[in-house]
């Protein structure tokens, strides 16, 4: 029986190659691919060119639901021990090859649109394309390393190999710790799994070498140089426009926030481009990398009900907007890019459009940010709005802090443990983190500000001075108490007030004799200093601008002493102010970086002292002006163009540090009882406590006196000898290091470092 053509064909098919049915089905796929691929390229041609971030942003999601739907068709498969679960071994097999070149490929094409959409393309010494990148090249990894694995590898079935040497716990002191607290932790926040955290010891050091920085990439083998990055820089350029700062300082309400600032700032702007073009042709300053920078006012927000916005011409405090404005001049004219917000809405609207801003995972990476200025109110509303995503904006912040932050409250646990715990403290940044109005302790940094010289060349000193007294204080409490000692003054000078007076209010405590001016206008204010010999101080404000101001203006400074000095332990003003200091006299900054002729620092109380001092200050009858180069708008741009440009607060790396340059710093063994601030001021240097971790050691206390016994502690006294029990004891926070903690049977190891005259922030040499 003969069997038609019908029959035949089921037991045919079934002899034909499984490779031949692979191919029908790989043509048939190609058809309908190519039917797509003609539907896709006649709808995209009807349609308006997309931007490369809309492109980007599409490819971004279908690849996030291509991926979801791999681990969910394989989530039951386990791969390997460093690559993570939920990817099938095969899988990854299969398309290892195609991810390392689709990768390379992809890097490529970004970096060429970047340079096309700006305008310019990378110049002939920054090549886009690197053989080893290419296939055939040289057979490196993923990120360029010959020693990590390349997709060849991952074929032959190899697997990394992640430990840590004696040298990267050394060099690396908190990737041991952050290794055992993401073990227990690492499901605590999905951002870990989605950074390839799947609990094994590879994927966690991967995680904290990559994206966190704490780990060494050699633990792994991983690269120590990305490649195929875009490495084009935008440089800084001086900016002596002041329009467009006018632009970004636009109130965010009614309150007029920004008024005084921007009247400052207006007032000062020709004095702030004669300070930046001497500064331009003394130093070559080029090759600065441009920040993007956000700087926060929280004492201007109406949450922080500090009510600086509306006093600010009713004789509210105004130090603290002086920094700010200040401050804005500087990182404006610097060539920086600012926002400005002092509202928590705006702050809020900013950090809403920050990727993954709210979790801990701390990849700065994707931060639209690169420094962040704010005060402690700002903080706290940071703190408040990211919650576990605060840690990778950490060590961005640099806080405007008039009265200094030291280590000991800054500390949280310890300032807690102590019972010194304040609203104000314990913010467990580094204590250098703190910018200050006048350089009080060298653990924080000193900003400053610029003393307004009102007056132009021309018109300063053209005015004979008078026979008067100008008393600095602007509100009635002020000048409480203080009856006797400005009648002696008013016996011998005529003496003038500017002090606030409320509708239909009388003043309770200026003296009927005081010719009261109210408040002054700039202008009017520095034509009235240029006028008068003795500028009088009552004791309150402490260390505010207005004394460098009267000084400037070629006014002599009454500085007022205090005995006992004045401290949280005896004055309410500095009750929760995370600072144990203690001033002797108004203004310390200016008795003891001025001194005489310009300030004399006197009892009030004792009136024949007071008398001998004003008959001195007649007798000589000379009152040039001086103002520190520290607090002109030169010295500011140089003080903090050199903060920007050295100081990294983002490396968990321990080593030495590139900035102040080692040949600056000498190590000092303080006397017993003395703090390293003390005992490097008597050696004529300043305590520098980024050098703290270099000498907290055995071997550097080996230089000075024999450590009978070793031990470690976390307290602000160390590193420290005891030279009764002859033990040297080393230190173990390094938010504990102290240039001011002392203790009477210690003698402190010292890092001091030298520093330029009028410019105290910076050693010398460190200019640039």
């Amino acid at each position: 029986m003969v069997r038609s053509a019908a029959s035949k064909w089921p037991p045919r098919m079934l002899r034909i190659p499984m490779l031949r049915r692979v191919l029908v089905a790989l043509l048939v796929c190609g058809v309908l691919w190519s039917f797509t691929f003609v539907n896709m390229s006649l709808m995209f041609s009807q349609t308006q060119p997309r931007s490369s971030h809309e492109v980007k942003a599409e490819i971004v999601q279908l690849s996030e639901e291509y991926i979801k739907a791999l681990a969910k068709e394989n989530g039951d498969i386990v791969d390997g021990p460093y690559a993570g679960r939920f990817t099938a071994f095969d899988l990854k097999k299969t398309i290892a090859v195609l991810l390392e070149s689709m990768l390379a490929r992809i890097n490529r094409l970004e970096i060429f649109v970047n340079n096309v959409t700006n305008g310019s393309l990378l110049n002939d010494n920054s090549s886009l394309l690197s053989s080893h990148l290419l296939p055939g090249g040289t057979g490196q990894g993923l990120d360029g390393n010959k020693g990590a694995l390349s997709a060849q590898d991952l074929l032959q079935g190899k697997s990394e190999k992640c430990e840590l040497s004696e040298q990267d716990r050394e060099l690396f002191p908190h990737c041991p710790q952050k290794i055992e607290w993401m073990q227990k932790m690492w499901k605590s926040d999905p951002c870990y799994k989605g950074y390839g955290v799947d609990g094994s010891n590879c994927s966690i050091i991967m995680y904290l070498s990559e994206v966190e920085d704490f780990c060494p990439r050699q633990a792994w083998s991983g690269s120590q140089n990305k490649t195929l990055v875009d490495t084009r820089v935008t440089y800084a350029n001086f900016t002596l426009d002041l329009q467009p700062l006018m632009n970004i300082l636009v109130d965010p309400n009614e309150r007029q926030g920004y008024a005084w600032i921007r009247m400052r700032i207006s007032r000062m702007w020709h004095r702030w481009t004669e300070g930046a073009r001497t500064l331009m042709a003394k130093y070559d300053i080029q090759g600065r990398q441009k920040q993007k920078i956000l700087i926060h006012l929280g004492l201007l927000s109406k949450q922080s009900g500090w009510q600086f916005a509306e006093m600010q011409f009713k004789g509210g405090p105004l130090g603290e907007l002086v920094q700010w404005s200040d401050l804005i001049s500087t990182l404006y004219i610097l060539g920086h890019e600012l926002t400005i917000t002092s509202e928590v809405e705006q702050l809020v609207e900013i950090l809403n459009h920050v990727p993954a801003a709210k979790t801990p995972c701390q990849s700065r990476k994707e931060l639209p940010v690169h420094l962040i200025y704010t005060d402690i109110m700002g903080l706290i509303q940071f703190k408040k709005r990211l919650k576990a995503g605060y840690a990778k904006f950490s060590c961005l912040f640099r806080v405007v802090d008039s009265f200094g932050t030291e280590p000991a409250f800054n500390h949280h646990t310890f300032a807690k443990q102590n019972k010194i715990l304040s609203s104000w403290g314990g913010q467990d940044l580094l204590p250098q983190q703190f910018y200050t109005m006048f350089p009080h302790s060298p653990d924080n940094s000193f900003m400053g500000f610029v003393v307004d010289r009102v007056l132009n060349e021309s018109e300063t000193n053209l005015e004979p001075k008078e026979n008067i007294a100008l008393v600095y204080g602007k509100n009635d409490y002020m000048w409480q108490d203080k009856q006797a000692y400005l009648d002696v003054i008013h016996s011998k000078l005529e003496v003038h007030g500017t002090v606030y007076e409320e509708p239909g209010k009388k003043l309770q405590n200026v003296p009927s004799y005081v010719i009261n001016h109210g408040i002054m206008t700039g202008v009017e204010l520095h034509k009235l200093l240029q006028k008068t010999k003795v500028f009088v101080g009552l004791g309150f404000p402490y260390e505010g601008p207005a004394p460098l101001e009267a000084i400037a203006n070629g006014a002599v400074f009454l500085n007022l002493k205090f005995d006992p000095p004045h401290s949280s332990k005896n004055h309410k003003f500095f009750k929760g102010k995370p600072t144990h200091r203690e001033i002797a006299s108004q203004h310390p900054y200016a008795e003891t970086f001025i001194g005489e002729p310009y300030v004399y620092t006197i009892d009030h109380n004792k009136i024949s002292d007071v008398e001998a001092v004003l008959n001195k200050i007649l007798v000589n009858n000379k009152f040039p002006s001086y103002l520190p180069f520290e607090y002109t708008e030169e010295g500011m741009l140089q003080r903090m163009n050199a903060y920007i440009e050295n100081q990294n607060f983002c490396s968990f790396q321990r080593g030495q540090p590139n900035w102040p340059p080692r040949e600056a710093v000498e190590l000092v063994l303080a006397e017993p009882g003395k703090s390293c601030k003390d005992a490097c001021w008597a050696q004529s240097r300043i305590c520098e406590p980024v050098y703290f971790p270099v000498l907290n050691n055995k071997e550097m206390f080996g230089n000075f006196t024999e450590c009978k016994a070793m031990a470690h502690s976390s307290n602000i006294y160390y590193p420290a000898y005891d030279s009764g029990s002859g033990t040297c004891t080393t230190q173990d926070e390094r938010l504990l290091y102290s240039c001011v903690g002392s203790m009477d049977s210690l003698r402190r190891l010292c890092p001091c470092r030298n520093y330029i005259q009028g410019q105290t922030a910076l050693c010398i040499g460190c200019e640039r």
